[in-house]
């Protein structure tokens, strides 16, 4: 295994002006609007086609079909790349990938119903079961739907796979967002069910009367696992040990996640990409930036959520940061980095040239909080992380 990993309520379709307006911004961080254009169509957000006339996105989707989803990185960094305005790059990505990506496809083992599926939640053996599962269950339901019914139900393990369940699942959304296809639907049920295969809740206690705190200054407030207890392994193995952390279980209590869920997220990632920047190490880099990418997901599940499940993933969105902060932080004791001019062009050319799916997940994700809230932390942040991972 990859060392580093580790109801049904209604819904509002995103309009369309508001969409092509948001995806711009997810897209488009000031400075390199034209590359965005560019390299895309204006009309469609991130689409583009190869010189065969075939959709770039659902190429790269076909071609990493038979991948395994745990440790599957691919098809979350390649809607990056994607959404970075760099859709030229794409198949030469997920090309380099695929040969160093290893892991064949798991066998099914039972199947999952409508009436069995919680005895097989959070089961790894089943990741297939879950996809076939969701498939067939998107063949029954507009995606929208689906999206909103099963995170309010699995919103409680966000954890999964070092909440790659969410992150994938939160790449997926965005794709279909722009461009409804089987591919894309497929993409989503894979999604979905790495998220519910691996399903993992952290512990949570009751603090009846407990001030609700900004994420800024709830974060400081967060237990840090001792090192002597964090041991080696997987991030998820790591997440497993606060189990036994009693500290810890406070944690997702901490924070107020009323108001304008964009602007929480907002709060979410500002303050973990400044944890991150304070706390990060070589033996931390990859989980630090989990708990940016992962709050950063939360954005593109929200126009398809109810306010019930929005405050829901909220919630235990911030306890997946923090939880991850808590196996990784080192006290806060770096430096901030010295205020720079940051070139948004050059921050993507370097993740496109590093090629290695963190570099490019961690830069779009920051670049699409900086579209968010201009702070310059997350230009920072991605910088750093640049600056670490080497070339593949």
């Amino acid at each position: 295994m990859d060392h580093e990993l580790h109801a049904q309520t209604s819904f509002a379709k995103l309009p369309r002006r508001r969409f092509l307006r948001e995806a711009m911004l997810t897209t488009v961080a000031s400075g390199f609007a034209s590359t965005f254009v560019s390299a895309c169509h204006i009309t469609s957000g991130h689409e583009a086609s190869t010189s065969f006339g075939v959709d770039t996105m659902d190429q790269a989707l076909e071609m990493m079909a038979g991948l395994a989803p745990l440790t599957n990185h691919g098809p979350m960094a390649a809607e990056a790349l994607m959404s970075l305005g760099r859709a030229d790059t794409v198949i030469t990505f997920v090309t380099a990938y695929m040969k160093r990506f290893k892991t064949a496809y798991p066998a099914p083992f039972l199947a999952i119903t409508s009436e069995n599926w919680r005895e097989a939640l959070g089961d790894g053996r089943r990741v297939a079961d879950w996809s076939n599962f969701f498939n067939r269950e998107l063949k029954e339901a507009p995606w929208p739907h689906l999206l909103e019914k099963w995170s309010a139900v699995l919103a409680p393990g966000l954890a999964a796979a070092a909440a790659h369940g969410l992150i994938r699942t939160a790449h997926a959304v965005r794709s279909l967002s722009v461009k409804d296809t089987d591919l894309r639907r497929r993409e989503l049920a894979e999604g979905l069910g790495y998220w519910a295969a691996y399903y993992q809740t952290l512990p949570e206690a009751q603090r009846p009367g407990l001030t609700k705190l900004k994420p800024g200054e709830a974060i400081k407030h967060v237990p840090l696992l001792p090192t002597a207890e964090r041991g080696g392994g997987s991030i998820m193995l790591a997440l497993r040990r606060l189990d036994g952390f009693a500290p810890f279980a406070s944690a997702s209590a901490l924070i107020e996640t009323s108001g304008n869920p964009e602007h929480v997220i907002s709060e979410l990632t500002e303050t973990f990409a400044n944890a991150y920047l304070r706390n990060v190490t070589p033996r931390s880099l990859v989980t630090l930036i989990h708990t940016i990418t992962s709050t950063s997901g939360l954005r593109s599940l929200l126009p398809y959520l109810s306010p019930p499940t929005t405050e829901k993933i909220l919630r235990f969105g911030w306890q997946v940061g923090a939880a991850l902060y808590s196996i990784a932080a080192i006290g806060s004791t770096n430096v901030l980095p010295a205020r720079q001019e940051i070139k948004i062009d050059n921050l993507i050319e370097q993740a496109v040239d590093i090629g290695e799916e963190h570099a490019i997940k961690f830069t779009e994700a920051c670049l699409r909080e900086y579209s968010q809230k201009s702070n310059p932390i997350y230009l920072q942040a991605a910088q750093d992380a640049l600056s670490r991972i080497r070339p593949v």
